[in-house]
């Protein structure tokens, strides 16, 4: 089980090191064949001073009177889809609707208009501004790292070819001449587009950008692509291509509204995490007789998730002030998390199957339960790295985002299993035996300790999504935070019930267990010596503790 294990996490250890790392927000999104009517390319808190700008470098779709083009959304939660699945009436570039924050950018190649902008009464004086001397450079001028560059290469020669070529060096000819300023209203403006033709193929490139100047337009923006062929008529063989660049910041940050305390209250809680694992070290170090390997695990469990904490400021510190982290702390960072999550794990499975308090040996049960969650636990932990590292535009984010939930739901549950197993046999070991007394207190050590999971499980996982979609975008973080305020909760409570101290059920179980077997051996006259034997060795050990105890209060001389 253990090399199955190690294997395992060495895959994962090999994955996150080979994971090409993303922009963060500066983002760039390049898709083939496309067949989504529509799909979020990226969401984004804005506030007073706040700036979008998107560059579409390659544009090209079949047929040729395919009608796409990108919708900008307003929303005060991100719990508000303007654009629910499965009902969307007709194509949301042809009309705008009133009740609506919206802003649309419909390509119109019929009549070479350019790059149409409409918007409703909410909108009409949302500044949108143009690069007059803006065109789309050579992808080859863009620098990759070698990891994204393998990724890369990978991943397109999984990919089927498609009759649609995107340029390398493009030729652009506009084909609406360019606005006499390069800011304007929505209301009142319309966008060239550069249009050039590739192995017979037309493909399309523009740029636009929005300003955030007054507070009636701040809010969470979330940006759509829209194919409107394919959700009219269905058909299954259209596909777009495109290759976009969008970059997005506020005044003085490049985090979303709601992340900008992200990097303090990581940093605070980094702190908080590594005062109690030295409070726990220190309780350790005062009573080494009554501690167990588990403690020592808890202990590191306490470091580790205080060291990810930390790394993970560090990585959101570098996002806010440069737009992209720096690789190497980004993979500390998700090795950390990798490790707290399922040293996370391993310590509540232990604590539940009793391990090292009143049994060395792990049962058939445990081990199997071991080879679920734990696999399943680095799955979950791997998903959330793909998810966070891919474009929000990409189809494999919303899969790896599916994965993660599920495999995440099924690790909660799992881990439930050993706790109720204890308690079903304390409930029938009190029945039973003659230590009903002392079976009943580790009984109710174990129903706290459930009731303890199944809070954290409930809390950082249903409150805290439910807390994320209904506060106001600029306090997003707030969800963060009380996430690690549960987890550090539920780690002192469970340090706290657990502590290495003989008024702990699970040594008053180890002597009666001592006792016992005293008094079986003791009933023959053949293993009297034996119980003598016992007997002499119990009351040294006494002599022994009791030494110790007199001498850490100073009346031993």
């Amino acid at each position: 089980m253990a090399g199955r294990i190690c294997w395992g996490a060495a895959l994962a250890f090999l994955l996150i090191a080979l994971l090409p790392i993303s922009n963060a927000r500066n983002h760039r999104l390049s898709l083939k064949g496309e067949q989504r009517r529509y799909f979020s390319v990226t969401t984004f808190g804005f506030l007073v001073g706040g700036e979008l700008n998107v560059e579409v470098e390659a544009l090209s779709f079949a047929p040729s009177t395919n009608r796409v083009g990108f919708s900008l959304t307003r929303t005060p939660t991100d719990s508000v889809n303007p654009y629910p699945d499965g009902r969307i009436e007709g194509c949301p570039l042809d009309e705008v609707k009133e009740d609506m924050y919206v802003l649309t950018l419909a390509l119109d190649t019929s009549e070479n208009r350019g790059l149409v902008l409409r918007c409703n009464r909410n909108f009409s004086d949302l500044p949108v501004s143009h690069q007059e001397n803006w065109r789309p450079q050579p992808r080859t001028v863009r620098q990759t790292s070698a990891v994204q560059q393998l990724f890369r290469a990978r991943r397109d020669s999984n990919t089927q070819p498609t009759t649609t070529a995107v340029p390398t060096t493009p030729k652009p000819v506009a084909t609406a001449a360019p606005s006499a300023t390069s800011v304007g209203r929505c209301a009142t403006t319309s966008l060239p587009v550069h249009k050039d033709t590739v192995d017979g193929v037309t493909v399309y490139s523009f740029q636009f950008g929005v300003s955030i100047d007054k507070e009636a337009h701040e809010g969470l923006y979330s940006l759509y692509f829209h194919n409107c062929l394919v959700s009219s008529l269905g058909f299954l063989n259209n596909s777009a291509n495109l290759s976009v660049s969008i970059s997005e910041r506020n005044e003085g940050s490049f985090l979303s509204a709601g992340e900008i305390p992200l990097p303090q209250v990581y940093f605070l809680m980094a702190v908080v995490f590594f005062a109690v694992g030295c409070y726990w070290i220190y309780l350790l170090r005062q009573r080494r007789q009554e501690a167990y390997k588990i403690h020592f695990l808890m202990g590191l469990l306490v470091f580790v998730k205080s060291c990810s904490l930390l790394l993970h400021g560090i990585n959101y510190h570098f996002i806010s002030k440069d737009g992209s982290p720096i690789e190497a702390w980004a993979v500390l960072f998700y090795i950390t998390h990798l490790l707290k999550g399922a040293l996370l794990f391993i310590t509540i499975v232990l604590i539940g199957t009793g391990w090292a308090f009143i049994k060395h040996i792990l049962s058939d049960k445990d081990k199997k339960i071991f080879m679920i969650v734990i696999p399943l636990q680095l799955l979950a932990n791997v998903a959330q790295i793909i998810m966070e590292e891919s474009e929000e535009g990409e189809s494999q984010h919303t899969t790896w985002r599916e994965v993660f939930i599920l495999v995440d739901l099924l690790c909660c549950g799992a881990i439930l299993f050993p706790v109720v197993w204890s308690i079903r046999h304390l409930q029938e070991a009190s029945q039973t035996d003659g230590k009903a007394a002392i079976n009943l207190e580790k009984l109710k050590l174990f129903r706290h300790f459930y009731v303890m999971i199944v809070c954290y499980i409930y809390f950082t996982r249903i409150i805290v999504f439910l807390l994320k979609i209904t506060v106001p975008f600029r306090y997003e973080w707030l969800d963060e935070l009380f996430r690690e305020g549960a987890t550090l909760i539920f780690f002192v409570l469970t340090g706290y019930k657990f502590r290495p101290t003989q008024s702990n059920p699970y040594f008053r179980l180890s002597q009666d267990d001592q006792e016992e077997m005293e008094e079986v051996l003791t009933q023959t006259g053949l293993t009297e010596n034996v119980s003598k034997t016992l007997r002499n060795r119990d009351i040294h050990d006494e002599k022994g503790l009791t030494a110790t105890k007199r001498e850490s209060s100073h009346e031993y001389d």
